[in-house]
């Protein structure tokens, strides 16, 4: 009999270990976000360089407490800095951004978004654009265009005008019915909106980045291109 009682023990020992290893798993495998997250720029604390292309320079130089991200003319280049966790989901996200005029018809972007994989992606994608978009959304001489665009789940991209210099881009993701709702916010007014079709078991790296992309412009960068970053600041909430 205490043959039998300790091998009964011995099982329930060994199920509610391998339910605590699960439910481990389990709670891992979510992220938690900060409550609040402010970054000056006095260095680069909490951030690691992503760019994606061949060029091994970093391009990035803080001045005051003002990141500045850099392309070369002529370049592939796609200089990049992400957070170092990929913790964050519902919030608000702000980044502050000094937009120049940058080269007329150049394939460049100023970039302010969030990533968890190529399909779970949210993008401020500033820049020239090419001159058949310019003319569909009416673009003027001086002006820039904005692409706010969700990657998949589902893809949409919109566009608006915007003037080169400062300014405020807001993504403020919150829940519906389970997932994700995000409003794109330029100088604190809501450009865009969009139900998404997941929720937070998904996410996401915050970035900052200045890229010769091809869909931003006519042809590749007939200069140096570049993006001014004060700060970056994210605040929790459901």
């Amino acid at each position: 009999m205490k043959k039998y009682g300790l091998l009964f023990n011995c099982r329930i020992i060994k199920i509610c270990f391998i339910s605590f290893l699960i439910q481990g798993i389990v709670f891992e495998g979510i992220s938690q976000s900060p409550l609040r997250k402010v970054w000056h720029f006095k260095d680069l604390s909490g951030w690691v360089y992503g760019h994606q292309d061949s060029n091994p320079a970093n391009q990035c130089d803080i001045e005051k407490g003002v990141l500045r991200i850099y392309t070369r003319a002529n370049s592939l280049d796609r200089k990049k800095i992400h957070t170092e966790d990929k913790i964050y989901t519902t919030g608000r996200y702000i980044w502050k951004v000094y937009v120049p005029s940058m080269g007329m018809g150049d394939q460049s972007s100023v970039g302010a978004w969030i990533y968890s994989d190529d399909h779970h992606e949210l993008d401020f994608e500033i820049g020239y654009g090419k001159q058949s978009v310019r003319e569909e959304v009416g673009a003027v001489p001086g002006e820039l265009l904005v692409y706010m665009t969700s990657q998949d789940f589902p893809y949409e991209s919109v566009i608006k005008r915007i003037h080169p210099g400062w300014h405020l881009f807001e993504m403020d993701l919150s829940l519906k019915q389970g997932n994700y709702y995000v409003e794109w916010i330029i100088d604190k007014e809501i450009s865009h909106t969009l139900q998404l079709e997941y929720g937070k078991e998904i996410p996401f790296f915050i970035f900052c980045s200045v890229e010769n992309l091809m869909f931003l412009g006519d042809h590749p960068a007939q200069q140096e291109n570049y993006g001014l970053f004060d700060f970056v600041k994210y605040k929790y909430h459901e």
